[in-house]
């Protein structure tokens, strides 16, 4: 997933850089070869005009435009010590436009290193005093949202460095650890949570963030449970069983199989689905948000290397309109890698990634576009859609839900 991203961020830098070059004189290509000195004289907010401002702080993960003399020929432009992201062959010799890192460290830096911008090329080397700040952080999910009681848990999301205070289910935390790249704190769930949970948030010296939606919450969006909500009609089995799955919250599903022929999508068979009545996907009133507002969420809990098959999720038993395709083995980069995990896991689907074509075409325009009127059956069906049989395989299920993500 990592070399993913840093071949989109190459390529998003070469467009960027690309279309300065054609339409800022200032930052216009420059053949001719740098001998002096670097060195910086201002850093301005890369935007078109009028917003490309002269700086006096920046935060990670920022596009900005380093202005000075004696810019080509850069190997290398550091923020507190971790590099940035360029390409010194559209750089001209007084304007160089760098992507500061997304993840800076903080606490880690030493001190010298704090707030410096360090330019260095095949002549020589600069350090400029800047002011680098953590901005704002942000918060990308929960390892468990639906955890019991003493069970740990992560908040993964960035920038969380010089940390304030800490709520999770509504609860203030005091007992937390922070990773040291910023991107997760980890936790026990607090023993006074309730059924009804609450939100997680965190505050920072740079700002505060919170979920949209309740953490340890059973009944908000929930289409099935197997326990308080229970709209199981049939397909899979059903256990309670805490030896085999352990932090549990009552019965649970189990998709399970064995030797599971090669390019097989008879997922009728036994243990092979989980078929919901129908429920409200959506309340009536809220159908004309926008689609990318919601998404569908479970917790899932893989003993068994999952490595081929894949759960397809419809609605209605509608297999020539919308699927979503999950298949966490398979990375974006193609790679296969078995999957298990290490407890109980929140999987969430965004309702943007149903797609017309099995999974492979157009996302849906809208909600109304997708789910009708608002309500209907879920199926949950595991296929092994890849050239070679599955010896076994078991996915325990739970908590099935629709809920909103963003507003």
């Amino acid at each position: 997933m990592k070399k993913l991203f840093l071949h989109i961020n190459n390529y998003l830098l070469l467009a960027l850089l690309a279309t300065v070059a054609l339409v800022q004189p200032g930052c216009k290509k420059d053949s001719s070869p740098s001998t002096g000195t670097p060195v910086i004289t201002s850093v301005r907010n890369y935007v078109a005009h009028p917003g490309d401002s002269l700086l006096t702080s920046v935060g990670t993960g920022q596009w900005v435009v380093i202005s000075g003399k004696n810019l080509k020929g850069a190997l290398q432009i550091n923020f507190d010590g971790v590099k940035g992201s360029f390409n010194d062959a559209w750089f001209s010799d007084t304007s160089a436009i760098v992507l500061i890192p997304a993840v800076i460290a903080f606490p880690t830096v030493p001190a010298k290193q704090l707030n410096t911008i360090q330019y260095v090329t095949t002549h020589g080397q600069t350090t400029f005093s800047f002011s680098i700040v953590p901005p704002a952080p942000t918060i990308s999910g929960i390892s468990n949202e639906d955890a019991n009681p003493g069970d740990s848990v992560k908040i993964n999301g960035f920038n969380f460095f010089f940390i304030k205070s800490v709520t999770y289910a509504g609860v203030n935390i005091t007992d937390y650890t922070g990773s040291n790249d910023g991107t997760s704190i980890s936790l026990a769930v607090p023993a006074s949570v309730t059924q009804t949970g609450g939100i997680v948030s965190v505050t920072t010296k740079s700002g505060s963030v919170s979920t949209l939606y309740n953490v340890s919450d059973f009944s908000t969006g929930v289409l099935n449970n197997y326990d308080n909500v229970n709209n199981f009609s049939w397909g899979s089995g059903t256990s309670n069983s805490s030896s085999a799955y352990p932090g549990n919250n009552g019965y649970y599903g189990l998709l399970n199989g064995t030797a599971v022929p090669a390019n097989d999508d008879s997922w009728w068979n036994y243990g092979r689905s989980i078929n919901l009545n129908a429920a409200t996907w959506v309340p009536t009133a809220n159908m004309s948000d926008p689609i990318s507002d919601y998404a569908l969420k479970f917790e899932i809990n893989v003993n068994v290397p999952w490595a081929a098959g894949s759960i397809n999720v419809i609605k209605d038993y509608s297999f020539n309109t919308y699927m979503a395709v999950y298949r966490p083995w398979k990375k974006a980069s193609g790679a296969t890698v078995p999957f298990t995990t290490n407890g109980w896991q929140t999987v969430v689907i965004p309702l943007t990634s149903f797609r017309t074509n099995n999974g492979t075409g157009v996302q849906p325009s809208s909600l109304n576009d997708l789910l009708g009127s608002g309500s209907g059956s879920l199926n949950m069906l595991f296929n092994n859609d890849s050239p070679t049989v599955i010896p076994n395989y078991e996915i325990a299920v739970d908590n099935i839900r629709i809920i909103k993500i963003s507003n």
